[in-house]
């Protein structure tokens, strides 16, 4: 019923071993996905174990490699993830792939639900879980238009927020291909801590200006934190 690895004396079950109802893929044909652990799932997206281990048991592995759990996933490099033993470049590509998959369907489902802009609260419901998460700074715009209805939300740069890699020919050149006629800026910070740095407040000034030169308002610059955020708005740190 199993494997005997005379190289460590470990036993393995492999999938093919578990009875047909106990396999993650037969039990997500039959009872749908929501049944399944989620080392279940990950198995499925593994497909494969190694010679210790079955595709559930290292997929049990992957999860434990961070106390963070499955939020460790949000923003792995292919770099981090092999680092994982058993953790291949072919294994790597799909366990991103299907995050960027989630997140983009979430993404896709929150800004079909705010057509309308009206308050930071409805930046930060349709951005705060995709952001909130990310180990880097990740800078994006969400173009309005004339209604303050959302177009899209679209990233700029990733990196620490200075000038160097915000530059309002970057942001704006999206927002006029778009025809949007506003915009709301929107960056995390990795700390939790979404206090505006003299940098942040800076460059928001910096793309205010611009923005009115060319005739796009922004509107608010959010930083999303770690379930709270703050709107410069608000806060009176966008004016010139």
């Amino acid at each position: 019923m199993g494997i005997d690895n005379k190289k460590t004396g470990n036993y393995s079950v492999r999938i093919y071993d578990l009875p047909t109802n106990e396999r993650p893929r037969e039990r997500l044909l039959n009872h749908g996905a929501h049944v399944l652990s989620n080392a279940e799932l990950f198995a499925i997206l593994l497909s494969t174990g190694t010679r210790e281990k079955s595709a559930v048991a290292l997929a049990e592995s992957v999860l434990s490699y961070s106390q963070e759990g499955l939020r460790y996933f949000t923003d792995c490099t292919v770099e981090e993830l092999t680092e994982i033993k058993g953790i291949g470049l072919a294994k790597s590509a799909k366990l991103i792939a299907a995050v960027e998959l989630g997140k983009r369907i979430a993404l896709s489902s929150k800004v079909n639900n705010y057509n309308k802009i009206k308050s930071p609260d409805d930046v930060s419901n349709i951005i705060m879980e995709n952001m909130r998460y990310l180990k880097k700074e990740h800078f994006s715009i969400l173009l309005l238009n004339t209604k303050n209805e959302l177009i899209s939300v679209e990233n700029i740069s990733v990196g620490s927020l200075n000038s160097s890699i915000v530059h309002p020919r970057e942001v704006f050149v999206k927002a006029i291909k778009r025809s949007s006629s506003s915009i709301i800026l929107a960056h995390n910070h990795p700390s939790g801590d979404p206090t505006p740095s003299n940098e942040d407040i800076q460059v928001t000034k910096r793309l205010v200006e611009a923005g009115k030169l060319i005739g796009i308002a922004v509107l608010d610059h959010i930083i999303i934190g770690d379930g709270i955020y703050c709107s410069l708005k608000e806060k009176h740190l966008m004016d010139l």
